[in-house]
């Protein structure tokens, strides 16, 4: 126990927020902290941020979130752990990398693959980690000690290790399928990794020469593709060409002819109904393709230009699009274009580097998913995982009842390279499970043969997938391992549940047997105010630190936990920000009235605790139940609006108030009450906001056991009838008020009510206060020429003094403005198109509201009445 400290008179968060940062820094709070405590481990590991990005308000809301669970757990007993660690991320780092190259007149190929993996590790030594450091500033109490990275040499054999199981198992397969290219990174991107954006474009129609005669038209959003077609395809039910399957026509612009074959797949009521088969340069046409058996030329290249012998000359070496404009010129002067017109195509965009992708037909490594994902459905279906919110379950199922291979290979050298041989004439070789860390070209058993190894790196999220118990230690059986996997938590936002969070379960059930976690906690997307994504190009992206620095990183969190509810998309709003700064004010300045009472001179007479002392301590321990409930259920915003209603209104304004008398008289029951009552409130709000209250716990307390590390309070039993009590009183002092600001009286100006009804006995006994509070004098009466307000149990009264004209003049006009309200109201809720249509919520608001405006219209109606 140290002494207790002096607070500076006005709260700076830039003063306080740095010590404590340097504090969790230096003094990380590790999960061995609480081991004495046998509850157990509660994890979470960080959804692993790009190794070279910076601080956005995704991972703000993201970590913020796992920060307050965490934090409430460790305080609860469990042995914590918030597990850190970023991602190599290939792809970004790669290109970052190779546009500083390219400012020095170089590419990687310049360099070759190993000094350029050698400037790739001195760019993450140079630029990585910042992004943690950030988020040591939001007040993320992670255990440092443990940090990871995916290309940690652990976490690498891990990599190694699961795509050796994958193949010995038959899972992991070379083939030949339709990918998404990215012609700028230079590398497959997943399904996931494209962002499908409705673009303008233009749908051509064009004639194709029946061999017989005639011609067939097809409408195409890419023209330039013509020159691979292998066939045209027609629903065998579409009677309009019914009588031309099994004949041929000429592509346009060639002499070859190709097969017109019938196809259930086609779409008889898009363009034409008739579609040019192009297998491999589009997935659809790739597996009509399949099924006739037919031949897959490519004549668009990695670069995405045309190319090869299919092309005719004035189109070979252009540019897609570029292509797309001059095949165009060339099939209207050729007389084969029939139709242009506007047209939404639905293009894909790599979100990576935002270049639309190309689908290309390749040889890559894939993994088969449908295997795994039904070990993730069997968990899902005994209840070994839940999604919070329960909705986004049935999302997750729907997409492993339908999953398709996973190309797993990427055309980078930054990354986890796969350990695959190929000898001379392409066989695959595989280091062998017993002993996987042996490379083939090292094996003697293959001593005789010469081996190349593939180019070709894991998809990032490959490693991302083994994330929970690849830090852990993983396939290795470490303490760590054992003790902490699985993990209990992943918070992550709902945009990458199939990117991560599905291929988590199916890495963690395949290669550990067990779920990697038991409860799946999605938030939404932050966006700009007008509800729109934050991007770059947009410029209306925002910067955390930039209101961290303004408001405080506390203001920030309070925030940021305030707006995650329900797992809906969060519009930007800074009042949220002014509201957690202002709270943190309020939550300082009752410290500060609390620290400057603790040395007040008590009495010797015994400590009896107050109406006001039982009430507050009855709703402090309603609010531990409440708001324990809310962070148990990870209800964040819940607990956020519970834990400020109970700080700013009940204590600081209700509880802080009635308190002064008896602290005057030196009542030692109250000091104690108020001591305790902040303690317990700074251990309730410390998940959301651990800068402010670890230095006011500090200061309160002197205890040398930082707040972080204290019990979580637990609740006591409930004083209803004190409750009762002063809830009787409370609403005779706020009718007292009212009535004051109605008659436009000054709040410090003494003035006498009268009180009737079944309440006012107890006003009477409990009078001190309740002139202290209201500054009114009270009798017991109902005098006719007053205005009153009506409670629960009290009616009082206020007999208006001098000319009333001018007040009643007041009332009139409201009286008119509230029945205008009130007809409005009443309109609109009787429009069965508003209650219908409208958001629940909006039609809910104008009920509250017209009830509202109804009671304020049966109140003057009254008061007039009374006053003649």
């Amino acid at each position: 126990m140290t002494e207790p400290k002096e607070l500076p008179k006005a709260y700076d968060p830039q003063a306080v927020e740095p010590r404590w940062v340097e504090e969790w820094a230096r003094n990380p709070l590790r999960p061995e902290l609480n081991a004495h405590k046998g509850k157990g481990p509660f994890t979470i590991v960080i959804p692993p941020p790009n190794v070279t990005g910076n601080l956005h308000l995704g991972h703000a809301l993201d970590n913020t979130i796992i920060d307050t669970i965490i934090r409430f757990k460790r305080m609860q007993g469990y042995e914590a752990l918030y597990l850190p660690g970023t991602d190599h991320a290939g792809i970004t780092t790669q290109v970052l990398v190779e546009k500083e190259l390219a400012q020095e007149g170089l590419s990687r190929h310049d360099l070759g693959r190993e000094k350029f993996l050698e400037r790739v590790w001195a760019f993450k030594e140079k630029n990585g980690g910042a992004i943690l450091h950030q988020l040591r500033r939001i007040g993320a109490s992670c255990d440092w000690s443990r940090e990871r990275f995916t290309m940690d040499e652990g976490l690498s054999r891990a990599v190694r290790r699961a795509f050796i199981e994958y193949y010995h198992q038959g899972l992991a397969y070379r083939g030949k399928r339709i990918v998404h290219w990215d012609p700028v990174a230079q590398t497959v991107v997943s399904d996931l990794e494209v962002n499908v954006e409705p673009t303008p474009g233009k749908l051509y129609t064009l004639a194709y020469p029946l061999e017989e005669g005639g011609e067939i038209q097809i409408a195409t959003v890419r023209p330039e593709t013509i020159f691979a077609d292998v066939a045209i395809a027609v629903n065998p039910a579409d009677e309009r060409y019914r009588h031309l399957i099994g004949r041929k026509a000429r592509i346009p612009l060639t002499e070859r002819y190709i097969p017109i074959i019938a196809d259930e797949a086609v779409l008889m009521d898009f363009g034409t109904g008739a579609l040019k088969i192009t297998p491999a340069h589009d997935p659809t046409d790739f597996e009509i393709g399949q099924r006739h058996n037919l031949e897959m030329p490519s004549v668009i290249d990695l670069k995405g230009c045309l190319y090869g012998e299919r092309v005719p000359e004035p189109f070979r070496g252009l540019e897609r699009f570029e292509a797309r404009r001059r095949v165009v010129e060339a099939l209207e002067e050729a007389g084969h274009l029939r139709d242009v017109r506007d047209y939404t195509i639905a293009l894909g965009y790599s979100d990576r580097t935002k270049a639309p992708v190309e689908p290309l037909l390749l040889e890559q490594w894939f993994v088969r998913m449908k295997p795994v994902a039904e070990k993730v459905l069997e968990g899902l279906d005994k209840g070994e995982m839940r999604f919070v919110p329960e909705r986004w379950e049935k999302v997750n199922r729907d997409w492993l009842e339908n999953i398709k291979d996973w190309a797993i290979a990427r055309q980078l050298w930054w990354g986890h390279q796969i350990p695959a041989w190929y000898d001379e004439e392409g066989n695959v070789y595989v280091p062998d499970p017993s002993n996987p860390d042996l490379d083939c070209d090292q094996d003697p058993r293959y001593a005789h043969l010469k081996l190349r190894r593939d180019e070709d790196v894991f998809d990032t999220w490959f490693s991302s997938a083994l994330w929970p118990f690849s830090t852990l230690g993983w396939p290795d059986d470490t303490e760590d391992l054992r003790k902490y996997y699985p993990t209990d938590v992943l918070v992550t936002g709902y945009d990458i549940i199939f990117f991560w969070v599905a291929r988590m379960q199916m890495s963690g059930y395949h290669f550990t047997g067990r779920a990697p976690f038991h409860t799946i906690v999605l938030h939404g997307l932050y966006l700009d105010a007008r509800g729109q994504k934050m991007s770059k190009s947009k410029g209306n992206g925002i910067d955390p630190l930039e209101l961290i620095d303004k408001y405080g990183a506390d203001a920030c969190r309070f925030a940021w936990d305030y707006l995650a509810t329900g797992g809906q998309d969060i519009r930007h709003d800074e009042r949220r920000y002014e509201q957690g700064r202002n709270f943190a004010n309020k939550l300082y300045n009752a410290a500060r009235f609390v620290l400057m009472n603790r040395q007040v001179g008590l009495s010797s007479a015994p400590a009896t605790p107050t109406l006001a002392d039982r009430w507050m301590v009855s709703r402090l321990n309603r609010g531990i139940a409440e708001i324990t409930e809310a962070y148990e259920a990870f209800d964040l915003g819940r607990a956020a609006r519970l834990v400020y209603e109970l700080v700013w209104s009940e204590f600081c304004d209700w509880y802080l108030e009635a308190a002064k008398p008896a602290l005057r008289e030196g009542n030692p029951a109250t000091l104690e009450t108020l001591k305790t009552t902040l303690a317990t409130l700074l251990k309730l709000l410390h998940p959301i906001m651990p800068f402010i209250t670890s230095e006011l716990y500090e200061a309160l307390t002197g205890d040398a056991t930082q707040l972080a590390l204290q019990d979580w309070p637990q609740a006591g039993a409930r004083d209803l009838e004190a409750e009762k009590a002063f809830e009787t009183l409370q609403a005779t002092i706020t009718a007292t008020r009212n009535l004051r600001a109605e008659l436009g009286i000054p709040p410090q100006q003494a003035i006498e009510v009268y009180l009737d009804g079944p309440g006012a006995a107890l006003v009477m006994e409990n009078r001190a206060l309740f002139r202290f509070l209201s500054k009114a004098e009270p009798s017991i009466g109902s005098p006719e020429k007053a205005i009153a307000q009506v409670t629960a149990n009290t009616t009082v009264y206020l007999k208006p003094e001098g000319d009333l004209s001018s007040f009643l003049e007041r009332q009139r006009k409201r009286l008119s403005e509230l029945e205008k309200q009130v007809e409005q109201g009443q309109k609109k809720l009787a429009n069965p198109g508003f209650v219908e249509r409208a958001d629940p919520s909006v039609v809910q608001a104008e009920r509250e509201r017209l009830a509202e405006n109804q009671a304020q219209l049966e109140r003057i109606r009254e008061n007039l009445a009374r006053l003649g």
